[in-house]
């Protein structure tokens, strides 16, 4: 009986430390994600000139997009949650 009570008190404790990372924002505030979005596109911008940083108020994040699509909506490059 007591292995079966660590072995869940383990399980649950590693579930908890994986949530906990997963759900982990990258950035404290939103300007950190915003300097960081902006400063990004600014370096890729040679390669890709149609690029623009967009902030997200629902989900909490800044988005690196790639609005050069034709007629798809645009693609996002990468997420900047805080």
């Amino acid at each position: 009986m007591n292995i079966i009570t660590a072995i869940s008190c383990l399980t649950l404790v590693l579930i908890s430390i994986f949530t906990t990372a997963y759900f982990k924002p990258e950035y404290e505030s939103a300007f950190e994600a915003d300097q960081q979005c902006h400063f990004e596109m600014s370096t890729l911008k040679v390669d890709k000139p149609n690029l623009g940083c967009d902030h997200d108020t629902e989900t909490r994040q800044w988005l690196l997009f790639d609005a050069e699509r034709g007629n798809q909506p645009a693609e996002v490059i990468k997420r900047y949650k805080y």
